[in-house]
């Protein structure tokens, strides 16, 4: 009895270390660089959607760099944002699906905050390149944000608002040399919601691919 109570326990003790190191956890990122890149109108310039992707990974600064240009906070003193939003409700929001797991983007203190960690890049399009490309955001509008609104209003302003974020997202790739597309071709957006734990207030508008242009190695 002496040895199975042993054998047990040890077991107990090894599936708990094995399930905390499956946790994901929250990234704080570093702080944005919100200087230097092309002048504007060259970005302009170099602006298109790109649907071949390496698979190499982004580093972490190259993110917060690209989240806060998407919708980061750029006036701290009213937390307000790069990206206009109807009535200042700022009901998108952003969510970072990657090869380790799927995160929020909290603005307010610049990190992902986890959700789950399971690869879901192949839920968020069923285009060739979604399920290898680095990134995938999803944008999630949060109705409940949107008060004094009927439902065909909160289907034009958030498809408005993830527009305009959306374009920032293709600026900064033009800055920085990135590819990216942005997609209404989704899937089954409601398995997608599900897995995102998601309420049912909170609807996906569009998601958009990230990555570093196809023929870029691994490093």
């Amino acid at each position: 009895m002496k040895t199975n109570s042993l054998l047990i326990v040890l077991a107990m003790a090894l599936f708990a270390n094995f399930a905390g190191a499956q946790e994901l956890k929250d990234i704080s990122l570093p702080v944005p660089k919100m200087e230097g890149g092309k002048p504007l109108m060259q970005c302009l310039k170099e602006r298109q959607s790109i649907r071949a992707y390496s698979t190499k990974k982004l580093p972490l600064q190259l993110v917060s760099d690209l989240l806060w240009a998407a919708d980061g906070i750029n006036r701290p003193d009213s937390d307000k944002r790069t990206a206009p939003s109807t009535r200042n409700w700022q009901e998108i929001e952003i969510y970072v699906v990657m090869e380790d797991g799927a995160y929020f983007y909290d603005a307010k203190t610049n990190s992902l905050k986890a959700i789950v960690n399971k690869d879901l890049r192949k839920m968020t399009g069923p285009q060739e390149f979604v399920p290898t490309a680095p990134m995938n955001l999803v944008f999630v509008a949060d109705t409940a944000k949107m008060k004094g609104s009927s439902p065909e209003d909160q289907t034009m302003y958030s498809a408005a608002d993830t527009a305009f974020i959306s374009q920032n997202v293709y600026l900064f790739c033009a800055s920085e040399g990135l590819a990216t597309v942005v997609r209404g071709m989704i899937g089954d957006k409601k398995a997608l919601a599900e897995a995102l734990k998601l309420s049912e207030v909170k609807k996906i508008v569009l998601a958009q691919t990230v990555g570093y242009p196809a023929g870029q190695t691994e490093k």
